[in-house]
């Protein structure tokens, strides 16, 4: 009884620290940016990757983890922001569908397992749920302080011109995945 006890408490601590360190990764990805009206930045990659890697629930609360970190103010968004003027502002929804897209990514994981290919859709997935969350937190953001914008600006500024550049990511993140998954000891 006391040795399965230990073990419970060990897996609770490296969960812990893995969900800690890819918190991390996330936030240093999003330190790497291109500044734009939403900057380019490697955010979608950690996400993917940590969820890739560390499977949906470990994965969503590193990214949950993340995002509540930003939440409180340290700079862990793009351009070494955070707070929650970031999180309601213009951007702040591609950061809350970060979110939506591990949980999509977890379920999708729950329902049809971990292969590469349920992978590679799921990330797709994910990516779809963030474009579409972010950018009508963008436009109800933008029209409330602002005036309207129409549908096919927002997607120019805010879809189209990352499209490629996170469909790279995704390769990158199954990369990732692929590899280190199998190095990690679960």
């Amino acid at each position: 009884m006391i040795s399965h006890a230990k073990g419970t408490a060990s897996n609770q601590t490296r969960d812990i620290v893995y969900i800690g360190f890819f918190a991390a990764v996330i936030t240093i990805c999003s330190w790497i940016s291109i500044p734009a009206s939403v900057p380019f930045t490697l955010q979608t990659m950690g996400v993917f990757a940590a969820v890739g890697i560390l499977g949906g629930k470990r994965g969503t609360l590193a990214v949950l983890t993340y995002i509540l970190l930003g939440a409180v103010g340290l700079p862990v968004f793009a351009g070494f922001s955070g707070g929650m003027g970031v999180i309601l502002g213009t951007t702040g929804g591609y950061i809350a569908g970060f979110l939506f897209s591990a949980l999509l990514m977890w379920g999708i994981e729950t329902a049809f397992g971990r292969s590469k290919a349920v992978l590679t859709i799921s990330m797709a997935a994910g990516l779809l749920v963030c474009y579409a969350f972010g950018t009508i937190w963008f436009i109800a953001v933008y029209t409330r302080n602002s005036g309207s914008v129409a549908l096919s600006a927002v997607l120019a500024w805010c879809v189209i011109p990352f499209i490629i550049p996170d469909l790279i990511k995704i390769a990158a993140a199954l990369l990732l995945t692929g590899r280190l998954r199998k190095a990690l000891p679960w």
